[in-house]
């Protein structure tokens, strides 16, 4: 199994926040919702669904941001064991499920579960990963 899959199936999931989030906005704009120099410093002026996507998207830049190192550094070290594989599909299936909460009534509890899977399938990895520095000849 591969780890570059997982690894694209994150980077996707960005993009796609990314059309949303664009599509979102232009809209707003469209609509008249929001006035360009009630955005030009603050989120704040943007609807609430807006707002929700745009929070999103910048989650895609937080803990993301350890995932695609720890695949990194795990295809360097060629740690990429079925443990490391399943966990780096449990913290891209935690993300989309981030997501989805996120997106669809922003459930905080719930949304909160989803972010723990996936900040313990970051733990997973890590710890997959210091085992195959220690263990390294």
């Amino acid at each position: 199994m591969s780890l570059v899959i997982p690894f694209l199936v994150q980077i996707a999931l960005t993009l796609a926040t990314t059309v949303l989030l664009a599509g979102a906005r232009w809209g707003a704009l469209k609509r008249r919702e929001v006035r360009m120099s009630a955005i030009a410093i603050s989120n704040d002026a943007w609807p609430k669904p807006v707002r929700l996507l745009t929070n999103n998207y910048a989650n895609q830049f937080e803990s993301p941001v350890l995932f695609y190192a720890l695949i990194l550094m795990a295809l360097h070290l060629g740690a990429t064991g079925i443990g490391m594989v399943v966990a780096a599909w449990v913290f891209v299936a935690s993300r989309i499920g981030h997501s989805l909460v996120h997106l669809n009534g922003n459930n905080v509890r719930r949304r909160f579960y989803v972010f723990g899977a996936g900040v313990f399938a970051l733990a997973a990895m890590a710890a997959q990963l210091a085992l195959a520095i220690v263990s390294a000849p």
